[in-house]
């Protein structure tokens, strides 16, 4: 535990490690998390490095598990999450691996190459079927020669309007083929204009919508006939079903040879409909082999990758049969770095131990906590706004308590705190099986995560909002009001809402509310008012506590590292400055609540305009009313009933030069912070400077004198 107030004495280590073993040795200590490497190459290009080669093989597995994890979405099967955390294999099974890889990969291209082929090819004959019934139920319903008259009187229409021209009978040609449904109108125009109305369309909708053998997606299409004389339009019908990617299908002219080909293509559907559910029943044999291993074999090519990573970060020594690491590990954890380096030297059958070797440097060490599954959620607040350096106090032990509570002190409701409660402690009860799925889901997850902080938000919010006398908006009557009117039923029933004066009807056989806020706040028009200006002293008193706190933690700092100069120009002035203004403001509402009762409230000052006149130095002098017999000093300070309360600055004895001086005291600590230290500190520069460059002259006057010496014996 002492680890968490304080960070963990980091020393600078070096590893020698055999090339055999390295790997090994690696993978154990990345399995026990306590050692951060040094890169003893900053300068080396990645793609020069020593196992750039295996780094690229790693990525080209990473490649291909992504695409067998997409397949898997693909199809919607779940990856079983089995809680397991495999370790990293040797550098020999790599090639099974990718093998393993390799073989399922192109597996699955196969599949679906061939599964693509086809579905497209059963979308042809799907569309081709829907032509040929189509075409046959146009000509069923008008007959052959009845289409054909339709489309001679449309295509004699006279476009000038002169109604329709004797034509002879004439042998009309057609297209049929499919269409998006989106398209026809705009296909029929074009179709108008483009042929100047010598064409003669007829459509109608597919009624089940078709599947895109690429994307999967189902789309609308129609069926449509065109009619036309001549080989000239002909062509210009084609490219304008080409140019509208309209799918053209041919067509016979009899009743009999269209029966005959429909017969052909359902025929052919229906094998290929077999050989369909063929293709996904292997496709999915392929996906199930691969779903229950997979998500192992991420984790284990991570691993490989990160190990990779790190032996790239070492130096070959002059034998090249070693490595050489540096790398920064806690004092309280050498033992287990000890054995994990034994365990990995004996994992690789190696004879040559590894050595570690302890290193005196300069360098600031990095920072690091010891967390459990508790204290994770806390540090990680902390580390949100800014890590401690290194050997600094960690405010994260505070923050256990005092962020759940100032968030309570904010919430403070019984009922939704209650609900809260109840959520993070089934999410602790459960979070075994919480935690071992891994879900898509990042805000349930981090709802996880911070599962504890959650119970302990909801824990407090209950205790605030029993104080503020509030579940679900709604107060309370546990104990009894201690407030008793002396109005008459009538009065009641006129009167729907009154600002209530504590003072006029208090019951002194019952006594105050024993716990909190009294419920009868809840009928009184100035409910807000009173509960607003309790939450918000209680607030203030609360967050200059915690930033004191924090003044206070940064003494502790100082005095650690032994910094005279922060104490004297950054704590003592912090403090003062904190004291001086906000320490007061706390003063003024515990003496507001001490001194100011329900016999006087009239009287009690307005705190926030009290603060406003201290700093603009305006004070109102104090009048004692002739008629007021109280004993408090702080009723009889108040003005003649001309001046109204907001105007009452001085309510308490020697408050004017008390606030003086302590703006006073509060504006000279702003130079102070801002510019006694760099002054200190150039003070200091300038003095050894001056030290060094006198060592100078003197060691020059030595030598001269010497070499003068040499020069002229005596």
């Amino acid at each position: 535990m002492g680890a968490l107030f304080r960070s963990e004495e980091m020393n600078l280590c070096q590893i020698f490690l055999q090339s055999e073993a390295a790997y090994a040795c690696v993978s154990e200590l990345g399995e026990l998390g306590m050692v951060q490497f040094k890169d003893l190459n900053p300068d080396v290009n990645a793609f020069q490095r020593k196992f750039v080669s295996e780094i690229m093989r790693c990525e080209e597995m990473e490649r291909k598990l992504r695409y067998i994890h997409r397949e898997l979405k693909k199809d919607g099967m779940k990856i079983p999450d089995r809680d397991e955390n495999p370790k990293a294999p040797a550098p020999k099974e790599m090639i099974d691996l990718e093998a393993t890889f390799e073989k399922i990969e192109s597996e699955l291209k196969e599949v679906n190459t061939n599964a693509e082929a086809l579905r497209r090819n059963y979308l042809e004959l799907t569309e081709l079927k829907e032509v040929l019934k189509k075409t046959q139920i146009f000509f069923a319903e008008h007959g052959r020669h009845g289409i054909v008259d339709d489309a001679q009187h449309a295509l004699a229409h006279d476009e000038g309007g002169g109604g329709f021209v004797p034509v002879t009978s004439v042998q009309l040609g057609f297209v049929a083929g499919v269409i998006p449904r989106e398209k026809v109108p705009a296909f029929e125009r074009l179709l108008w204009f483009a042929n100047r109305g010598n064409t003669f369309l007829k459509h109608d909708e597919i009624d089940q919508p078709l599947e895109d053998p690429v994307s999967g997606d189902a789309i609308s299409k129609c069926v449509f006939l065109i009619f036309f004389q001549g080989e000239q339009l002909k062509a210009r019908v084609r490219k304008i079903c080409e140019g509208f990617k309209a799918t053209l299908y041919p067509c016979p002219e009899s009743a009999s040879e269209r029966v005959e080909m429909l017969n052909g293509v359902s025929t052919r559907l229906e094998d290929l409909n077999t050989v369909l559910h063929q293709t996904e029943d292997h496709r999915k044999r392929v996906l199930m082999s691969a779903q229950k291993e997979i998500r192992p074999w991420i984790i284990k090519v991570k691993k490989i990758k990160a190990i990779y990573h790190t032996l790239n970060m070492c130096n070959f020594d002059v034998s090249h049969n070693s490595l050489i690491a540096e790398c920064w590990t806690p004092v309280s954890g050498l033992e287990e770095i000890q054995s994990a380096l034994k365990h990995g030297t004996e994992l690789s059958g190696s004879t040559v131990p590894s050595i570690l070797h302890r290193m005196q440097t300069k360098e600031v060490p990095p920072t690091y906590f010891k967390t459990n599954k508790f204290t994770t959620v806390f540090q990680e607040i902390i580390d949100a706004y800014g890590i401690a350096t290194y050997q600094e106090v960690n405010p994260a032990p505070y923050a256990i308590i005092s962020f759940p509570f100032l968030f309570a002190v904010m919430f403070g409701d019984f009922g939704h705190g209650f609900i809260m409660f109840l959520a993070g402690l089934w999410m602790v009860i459960t979070e075994k099986k919480l935690t071992s799925g891994k879900s898509d889901n990042e805000i349930m997850s981090m709802f996880v995560g911070g599962r504890y902080i959650i119970t302990m938000m909801g824990l407090f919010s209950v205790y605030t909002g029993l104080i503020y006398n509030d579940c679900f908006s709604k107060s309370v009557n546990i104990f009894g009001s201690g407030w008793h009117p002396s109005y008459d039923f009538r009065t009641l029933q006129k009167e729907t809402s009154w600002t209530m004066n504590p003072a006029d009807h208090f019951d002194n056989t019952t006594g105050p509310y024993p716990f909190g806020v009294d419920p009868i706040w809840q009928s009184s028009m100035n409910k807000i008012t009173f509960t607003n200006s309790l939450k918000m002293k209680m607030s203030v008193i609360f967050g200059v506590s915690q930033m004191l706190l924090g003044v206070l933690l940064s003494f502790v700092n100082h005095a650690y590292f032994r910094r005279p100069l922060n104490v004297f120009c950054e704590f003592i002035p912090q403090l003062v400055f904190l004291m001086c203004l906000f320490g007061y403001l706390v003063a003024l509402v515990f003496y507001k609540w001490l001194f100011f009762t329900a016999e006087c409230p009239q009287y009690a000052p307005q705190l926030l305009i009290q603060f406003i006149n201290m700093f603009l130095l305006t004070y109102t002098p104090r009048v004692m009313p002739a008629n007021f017999t109280g004993d408090l000093y702080a009723c009889t300070s108040i003005e003649p009933t001309s001046i109204n309360a907001t105007s009452q600055t001085v309510f308490f004895e020697h408050q004017q030069p008390i606030q003086i001086t302590l703006v006073i005291l509060a504006l000279l600590m702003v130079p102070t912070m801002l510019l006694v230290k760099p002054f200190v500190l150039r003070a200091r520069h300038n003095a050894r400077v001056k030290v060094s460059m006198l060592l100078k002259v003197v060691v020059l006057k030595i030598a001269q004198h010497c070499l003068s010496m040499i020069k002229c014996p005596p």
